[in-house]
């Protein structure tokens, strides 16, 4: 069967500088399997998939997979699908509802591009002194070089690394392999345009080593230190070391937070599947 297939580049307004992601329409009545090997096959950070949503406040429901399994939820494919669902003709309002495997996601328009509500951290708080000494030996970082950790949580499996500042997070070279989970790393920038540089590191299984631009993680990051480390609204880099340009925008409102960036479709197409 042939379905209509989107490439929406997310957190970036100049293309081919943010984090793209693959987006099937109308995927009622594809296999777990067939959606697995879809993914393994783009080969990017995530692939994801259009279906009827089961729960009546929702809009539409997706389903979100890496190349090396399904995720519950992930930010940029959240924003990405969004476009691509609007795009095609779905609600013209301010507002859209997405059911993945972690709930309803509220997505909004806005003069900056589309935005989600984070979901709330299935895991946060302090991490175990051992996970973040694992974690500073497989960063290749002294455990002194840590300043703080958190656990970010929201579906994808994020442990929270701050470091000292943006150079030093531009100058990580880690070991994949010893990485004890997910880590995302951040630390400040002195001034200008972005607050914070990002980088997410995934484990071997996962099928990705770096994820260029990560909304999940920029969204656990902002519920962690907006409006203490950081201010309630800022511009998170990332991508920088992989020569991309993404630029995300984190917003705390009372007990929530933002999380949005530009999405510009690159590829409209059909895949027979």
């Amino acid at each position: 069967m042939t379905r209509t297939f989107r490439q929406v580049d997310v957190f970036s307004s100049e293309p081919l500088l943010g984090n793209p992601v693959a987006v099937v329409h109308d995927a009622d009545g594809l296999t777990e399997d067939q959606m697995a090997a879809f993914a393994r096959w783009t080969n990017l950070s995530e692939t994801t998939f259009l279906l009827s949503p089961t729960d009546p406040a929702a809009d539409y429901r997706l389903r979100i997979f890496t190349p090396g399994g399904e995720l519950p939820f992930a930010g940029h494919p959240t924003l990405g699908s969004a476009h691509a669902w609007i795009e095609a003709g779905g609600s013209a309002g301010d507002e859209v509802i997405q059911e993945c495997a972690i709930g309803l996601v509220t997505i909004r328009r806005g003069a900056g591009g589309l935005s989600f509500r984070a979901p709330e951290r299935i895991r946060a708080g302090a991490v175990d002194e051992s996970v973040v000494a694992e974690a500073a030996a497989a960063l290749g970082v002294a455990r002194a070089d840590v300043i703080d950790a958190e656990w970010c949580d929201n579906g994808p499996g994020w442990l929270g690394i701050q470091l000292a500042d943006a150079a030093s997070v531009l100058a990580l070279r880690p070991d994949q392999a010893a990485l004890p989970t997910k880590i995302g790393v951040v630390g400040a920038y002195a001034d200008g345009e972005c607050a914070i540089e990002v980088r997410a590191f995934c484990r071997p299984e996962q099928g990705v080593f770096e994820d260029p631009v990560t909304g999940s993680l920029n969204a656990a990051l902002g519920q962690w230190l907006a409006g203490t480390k950081l201010p309630d609204e800022y511009v998170a880099s990332q991508g920088t070391a992989l020569g991309r340009r993404g630029r995300v925008s984190v917003r705390r409102i009372g007990d929530e937070v933002w999380v949005g960036g530009a999405t510009n479709t690159t590829i409209v197409g059909e895949v027979g599947l």
